[in-house]
């Protein structure tokens, strides 16, 4: 389990727009957040320990703010061909109450500089980039309680229409994309 942390795509950022495979069938875009308050894209994957010590959370945190009207889309890049249990056939075995897309060519986690499993980033209702980070300090093995407040507040700040400051936004740490090979971007290290 290699802990690596997220990039910090620039706050402001108009998040870059996207059409991928569902694993419920269909494609989805980028559009299906077009009515929301603000929405989440997180890139998520079955195996990541991180992911999994959070999920149940997760979960929690995704239904409260749905009935608020913040969007949530997970989507995962990892090469199925080395990680198996990531695969669509395992991502649709998941019940998640929002969108779980997979991103085959891995263009989608560049075009966000996603680094790793979990990696959070919350747009405002104009598409643009509020938070980069963490959902909270908790890390397997730390004991620290999952709780998703830094994810909470976020998401708070946007329904309140408040500014997120960058030196409240820690990166979130989880395990590494898992790249093609060849396909490895620039920014990752």
């Amino acid at each position: 389990m290699s802990a690596t942390p997220s990039t910090m795509l620039e706050l402001g950022t108009e998040a870059p727009d996207f059409t991928l495979e569902s694993v419920n069938g269909g494609k989805l875009s980028l559009n299906y957040a077009d009515q929301s308050k603000g929405f989440v894209v997180m890139f998520i994957c079955n195996h990541c320990p991180y992911v999994m010590h959070i999920e149940d959370e997760l979960l929690s945190v995704a239904n409260e703010y749905i009935g608020k009207g913040i969007g949530f889309i997970a989507i995962s890049s990892n090469d199925v061909d080395k990680y198996p249990e990531d695969s669509p056939e395992k991502m649709a075995e998941k019940d998640y109450p929002f969108p779980y897309l997979y991103d085959e060519d891995q263009e989608v986690a560049k075009a966000y500089k996603a680094a790793c499993t979990p990696d959070f980033f919350v747009f405002d209702e104009n598409r643009k980039l509020v938070y980069r980070g963490q959902f909270d300090d908790s890390r397997p093995k730390n004991d620290k309680p999952v709780t998703g407040k830094n994810l909470r507040n976020a998401l708070d700040a946007v329904l309140d229409g408040r500014t997120i400051p960058e030196d409240k936004q820690t990166p979130s740490i989880g395990c590494n994309i898992k790249w093609k090979p060849g396909n490895e971007p620039e920014y990752f290290g």
